[in-house]
């Protein structure tokens, strides 16, 4: 894409043109480059690309540390997500594990949000104490943070939203609150993949992204991303260079052939939430539903200031009559939806919860949660295959 600063395109456009080369005879999609070695052509030359490496400076050094691939795609989410710097993982995992290594040291203390994704929950439960750092669950809309801080805190972790309940938090005041108490604050921003929802434009140090998902959209890519502002990033870099955190530059190649469909793909799978959301919404076995777009969702005006649209992810709270054999059932007869644990792909997904797990620092459902992802199916064939499942209720 020429950058002609006279001609001013729209986010969708700049999406399409991201992270690759403008230059005569280049590819449209980036090559996949492919080593572990790279080769110099005299000790000088090897001792400046490291002397580099050792600055923070990015250099194709060594295959784990990154592929030209792989920095193409850095390249786009730094643009996406207004960063200074980005690093790839080989999971979502790894990258949410890579921001508490970074900033965090014994005797440090963390607040982490109640809303996490399940296994950085299990994290922090096994291996912060492990490694002599102490933290509290605050409410997954960050709500009571003041009330958790002490003077050794430096990290404050969120999602949002939050992991299957959705919840929505004030990120613009709690980034000053973070600010204040001279902690970090990052932010899973996952649901949004970077393309909704800017957690360093609204004051997050950090904006981490399992690209396993949306970003990708094909649910065939194990892939993360951490994305740090200046101040940051040396942690990141440097925790990253010690632990030997590495990804793919086929799985890179994936995910930055993705992106250039993601506008046209979360709007489509927004369109399909909304009107599956409304439809539960109706149901006389639906006790709430939980999708952020919705008005009468908690946060939804939090959510109208900061977002940018919503997602294919939302769940529903069956009404506590109906016991845990009929929402198996339910989600047994489903057809068009597979049971799975991931989404953000193609296909439409549905996980039946562990309600009594989904909350520790604030009250937890009082039904069963279903966890919805909708997919590119076409929605009316989507809103027949609920409504025929729904028959599991009736009587």
């Amino acid at each position: 894409m020429n950058d002609d600063s006279s001609q001013k395109v729209g986010r969708s456009s700049r999406l399409v043109h991201m992270g690759r080369s403008s230059s005569n005879g280049s590819a449209v999609n980036p090559s996949i480059e492919r080593a572990s070695t790279y080769l110099y052509g005299t000790v000088e030359a090897m001792r400046d690309v490291e002397a580099s490496r050792a600055k923070g400076e990015r250099a194709r050094a060594y295959g784990r540390r990154g592929s030209q691939t792989g920095f193409h795609l850095e390249d786009a989410l730094v643009e996406m997500e207004q960063g200074h710097c980005a690093r790839l993982t080989s999971s979502g995992l790894a990258a949410n594990v890579l921001v508490f290594l970074s900033t965090l040291k014994a005797g440090d203390h963390a607040v982490v949000s109640d809303g996490v994704y399940g296994p950085v929950r299990k994290f922090a439960i096994n291996a912060l104490k492990r490694h002599g750092v102490d933290f509290d669950f605050c409410r997954a809309d960050g709500s009571d943070i003041e009330t958790l801080l002490r003077e050794n805190t430096r990290l404050i972790y969120l999602e949002i939203p939050g992991s299957v309940l959705f919840e929505i938090a004030d990120l613009p005041r709690i980034a000053s609150v973070a600010k204040a108490a001279g902690a970090w604050l990052a932010v899973d921003n996952t649901w949004a993949s970077g393309w909704l929802y800017k957690p360093l434009a609204l004051g997050a140090d950090i904006s981490v992204v399992s690209a396993t998902k949306y970003l990708n959209g094909h649910s065939d890519v194990l892939l993360g991303a951490v994305v740090a502002n200046q101040a940051t990033w040396p942690l990141i870099n440097d925790m990253a260079e010690l632990t030997g955190v590495s990804a793919s530059p086929d799985d890179a190649y994936q995910v930055l052939r993705g992106l250039r469909t993601l506008a046209v793909r979360m709007k489509a799978h927004a369109d399909h939430a909304s009107r599956l959301v409304d439809w539960f919404k109706a149901q006389p076995f639906v006790r709430r539903t939980y999708y952020p777009a919705s008005p009468e969702h908690d946060g939804h005006a939090i959510w109208r200031r900061d977002f940018a649209g919503g997602s294919g992810l939302f769940s529903i709270e069956l009404k506590p009559e109906f016991d845990e054999r009929r929402a198996i059932a339910f989600v047994n007869a489903l057809r068009l939806f597979g049971i799975g644990s991931s989404w953000g792909g193609f296909e439409s997904l549905a996980r039946l919860e562990n309600a009594a797990m989904l909350r520790t620092a604030s009250t937890p459902p009082k039904g069963h949660i279903i966890r919805f992802h909708a997919g590119l199916e076409d929605a009316n064939d989507l809103l027949q295959d609920v409504a025929a499942a729904s028959q599991i209720f009736v009587g």
